[in-house]
């Protein structure tokens, strides 16, 4: 269920960032047969934001969306603008933040056209605006929810205090922030708030962005426009700590019949019942591995385990660069 809303969702959503954006190439072609594949499994849980890809993301999602809207519960975002010729304010390039009620009004009919339909479901601010007072923001999102335009209304990457900021104006149905066994930044006041209000957790980059999975060893082998070539964690200072972590993690999950993929989301699902993660993939045999972790149980033992070895290797590294890392609401 999603938070306090009632919202009945698959336990594991998708991400469906990759299919657009950030990841290397595209596919489109195996990308709708993936998102086909999640109605298969009942993945209903599907998240995009107006970004992923300068809006290609949301209009790929709308050939699948459209014909069976009734089936998914349709998540997007906004907040970051593309500015050409400038370096990125947000540390993602060309990119900045604005979470304004002036361009609110302009990027939502944007996503609506884009996704072809008439109410999102469930609509995120990007990132928490240093320009605007949060209470102004969701102030013009909760008019969206009045007007019939979308539904729920998100956070992502927030602070406690601006979520109490928020959820004083207007109810907040969900969080979105990076949670995985590598990223706990949520774990203490954030996620205690979120439980305090009734509000659901949305783990996004649940898999460490695919460290976690034992698929890459190094960044030499990721496409050249994978950002992920830029992030801490795969740079040589911690290369030699993530490495023996990720193998001594698949050794763990080898003795659960599992994937390291299936082990990682396991552990994410295993913190609460409030917590849906959204495993991002363009490719249907990832979706399938994914989905499977549902079905894996953890004792105490296996989570002391798990703990014991984030305990040994230490050195993971930021989850972002400094400049990404400056616009998490903290």
């Amino acid at each position: 269920m999603l938070g306090n809303t009632g919202e009945m969702l698959s336990a594991i959503g998708l991400g469906c960032m990759g299919m657009s954006f950030a990841y290397g190439p595209r596919d489109d072609d195996e990308s709708i047969a993936t998102l086909n594949r999640a109605l298969d499994l009942e993945i209903n849980f599907w998240d995009t934001a107006d970004m992923y890809g300068n809006g290609h993301n949301e209009e790929l999602i709308s050939k699948v969306l459209v014909p069976n809207r009734s089936r998914i519960f349709i998540a997007t975002k906004f907040g970051f603008r593309f500015k050409d010729d400038l370096p990125g304010h947000s540390g993602l390039p060309g990119t900045y933040v604005d979470a304004s009620p002036a361009y609110l009004k302009t990027a939502v009919e944007r996503s609506l056209k884009r996704l072809k339909i008439e109410t999102i479901d469930l609509y995120y601010a990007h990132r928490v605006d240093k320009n605007i007072p949060i209470e102004d923001t969701v102030g013009a999102m909760a008019d969206l929810v009045r007007e019939g335009k979308i539904r729920y209304i998100g956070l992502s990457e927030a602070s406690a205090i601006s979520i109490r900021k928020t959820h004083s104006v207007h109810p907040v149905a969900a969080l979105q922030s990076e949670y995985s066994l590598l990223s706990k930044d949520v774990e203490g006041e954030i996620l205690d708030t979120v439980r305090e209000l009734g509000i659901g957790l949305i783990p996004y980059s649940p898999l460490a962005r695919g460290l976690i999975t034992a698929t890459i060893a190094d960044s030499s082998q990721l496409a050249a426009d994978d950002f992920r070539r830029t992030l801490p964690r795969l740079q040589e200072q911690h290369v030699k700590n993530n490495t023996k972590l990720v193998a001594e993690f698949a050794s763990l999950a080898k003795d659960k019949s599992a994937t390291p993929a299936q082990l990682a989301l396991a552990w994410v699902l295993a913190q609460g019942d409030d917590i849906i993660p959204i495993p991002g993939t363009k490719k249907r045999k990832y979706l399938e591995e994914n989905a499977g972790a549902a079905d894996i149980y953890l004792s105490d033992a296996d989570l002391a385990a798990i703990q014991s070895l984030l305990n040994k290797y230490p050195d993971i590294g930021e989850r972002y660069g400094q400049g990404a890392m400056a616009l998490v609401n903290k």
